[in-house]
């Protein structure tokens, strides 16, 4: 079982011990620290009504418990809550600049499994916080510096089940998505919604879109995931098989909250996670050209793309956090991250699975071709992606010292982790935010290729690690 804090938030797994899971002292405790820090920051004194913070939840068995701790703390401290309840990180974030809020939390451990859950903080402009508020936060929640309102300055608690229908009327509006297209292209679409809020917006993003033909599976949201919620081509089989023997025209897969996007082909094939942000950056750059942005764990095919389009590609630090940063820095256009993550910023910069979606059929209509045929334009890359569980008391430092005086002929940057490149070939070697892991991503033109890059650097890290 385990705890993270981070300048992102906290993440944890439900019961056991305070200060080593995410118990309800543990919530309680980070809620108040967030509040308090929006108080300490925000021009509004601290009078009764003034502040107001959003919060939705995923379909996680524990959400319901982790929304009332939270929104009871917010309000103890004279903060307005206005629940969504069901809702998705996009459709958070959003929310946030719709309803003029001074902040959001979103209650999803994302694609860890059903055991875990987290408090994922944004700021007034429904971005994740930066890096610097995070060590604030953390700070006045070990100092458990609050001080709670009296009976007469209470916040209150508002419902609200507006949101996502305006998230996607919005998209709706965007130029370019093209309605007209994705209904006369007929298409029958499975989603696996993986029993979560995937359930309620997928399929009213693609009824808004003119889709008829829609199949869900995994659909009850009850957060009793049916497979791993992270969506790799490994847990994609349901869908994969459900594909062919529907005989629809592609595959949708989210993950529990919604900001994560995979395509499964006709053929039950994959689409590819990495791939997702390359076709719909194609599609963006050939109707608004201009510069890209993902994060250094991604393909290079977001590179190639972008320069056929005479575009800028430039590459962040792994996090959303700061892939955001990168893209307003170079006034990108597209951006994201490879595991399927797509970030618009004509509509919010934050990662949008339903933009995604919009932009992504809207791309498929217009080519007249099947999704196989149109994954086949795009250059052939493999990723492998590994990891590595880390015991307690690892100096991660050290190990990658070692492995960069050991590979010290090779280019190597170290602004996030470690990335070593081989030629055309590179690897990636960094500790997650969200888990006690070190992720190995290695890249090549052929698969093997990747995969024995990988396999050398666990063995590099195994060694370092004795």
């Amino acid at each position: 079982m385990s705890l993270i804090k981070s300048i992102s938030g906290i993440r944890g797994t439900i019961g056991g011990k305070t200060g080593e899971n995410l118990t309800p002292l543990d919530v309680v405790k980070f809620a108040a620290a967030y509040g308090t820090w929006l108080l300490q920051t925000t021009e509004k004194k601290r009078t009764k009504n003034l502040l107001k913070v959003v919060i939705g939840r995923d379909g996680r068995i524990s959400g319901q418990m982790i929304k009332n701790m939270v929104s009871s703390t917010l309000t103890s401290l004279g903060i307005d809550v206005i629940d969504l309840d069901y809702s998705t990180t996009p459709t958070v974030e959003m929310a946030v600049t719709i309803l003029k809020a001074d902040g959001g939390i979103i209650l999803t451990a994302s694609h860890n499994p059903k055991e875990w859950n987290a408090l994922k903080l944004l700021n007034n402009k429904g971005e994740f916080i930066s890096g610097d508020e995070g060590k604030l936060i953390l700070e006045i929640a070990e100092k458990e510096a609050f001080k709670f309102v009296e009976v007469d300055k209470l916040g209150v608690i508002s419902d609200n089940n507006d949101m996502l229908a305006e998230h996607i009327d919005t998209i709706l509006l965007n130029k370019l998505v093209d309605k007209k297209a994705v209904t006369a292209a007929g298409l029958r679409i499975v989603v696996d919604a993986v029993n979560s809020t995937g359930a309620l917006a997928v399929p009213a993003i693609l009824t808004a879109l003119g889709v008829e033909d829609i199949i869900v599976i995994n659909g009850e949201v009850n957060g009793i995931f049916a497979h791993n919620p992270e969506p790799l081509p490994e847990h994609l089989t349901e869908l994969s098989r459900a594909v062919v023997s529907k005989k629809a025209n592609l595959g949708i897969a989210v993950d529990p909250d919604v900001d994560r996007l995979c395509f499964v082909c006709e053929d039950g094939s994959m689409f590819g996670e990495e791939y997702t942000l390359v076709a719909v950056a194609d599609y963006v750059l050939s109707k608004t050209p201009g510069n890209t942005v993902s994060n250094m764990s991604s393909t290079r095919a977001l590179k190639d793309i972008t320069l056929k389009h005479k575009g800028e590609y430039f590459s962040s630090a792994v996090g959303e956090v700061n892939v955001v940063n990168k893209m307003k820095e170079v006034n990108a256009v597209i951006g994201g991250e490879g595991n399927g993550g797509i970030i618009f910023p004509e509509l919010h910069y934050g990662r949008d699975a339903l933009i995604g979606i919009a932009l992504f059929l809207s791309h498929l209509a217009k080519s007249k071709k099947s999704a196989k045929q149109l994954r086949n334009t795009y250059p052939d890359y493999f990723i492998s992606k590994n990891k590595i569980t880390l015991e307690q008391n690892i100096d991660v430092k050290s190990v990658f010292d070692k492995i960069k005086k050991k590979y010290k002929s090779h280019p190597v940057n170290t602004e996030d982790g470690l990335k070593i490149e081989f030629d055309n070939d590179w690897v990636h070697l960094r500790t997650s935010n969200t888990e006690p892991i070190i992720r190995i991503y290695a890249e090549s033109n052929f698969e093997t290729t990747a995969d024995n890059i990988a396999m050398r650097l666990i063995r590099d890290i195994q060694e370092s690690i004795l």
